[in-house]
């Protein structure tokens, strides 16, 4: 069965993402925070940032998604949305 995706929540869509973006953050983070402690001088950040990046994914990661959404939703209007075959779980 065809369907046709026309609209994604903005909202949900971009708390979602958000999340997402925040825990990939905290898998980076202790990797920062150890080339910080071994080369503090050529890490090029110190370990408040490698605290703060998750944070600032999650953020980012927010933003960016709610703009997508946006912009998806207007384009979609204007061409309609993306077509996709779901099927119903029956074996064949």
């Amino acid at each position: 069965m065809v369907q046709r995706l026309r609209r994604f929540s903005i909202g949900q869509t971009a708390k979602v993402f958000g999340v997402l973006y925040a825990l990939i953050g905290l898998v980076f983070a202790p990797f920062l925070i150890l080339a910080a402690l071994i080369a503090p001088d050529l890490a090029g950040f110190g370990i408040g940032f490698a605290i703060g990046m998750p944070i600032l994914y999650g953020i980012c990661g927010f933003l960016f998604t709610a703009i997508g959404c946006a912009l998806y939703n207007w384009v979609a209007r204007m061409v309609g949305g993306i077509e996709v075959t779901l099927d119903d779980g029956a074996a064949n």
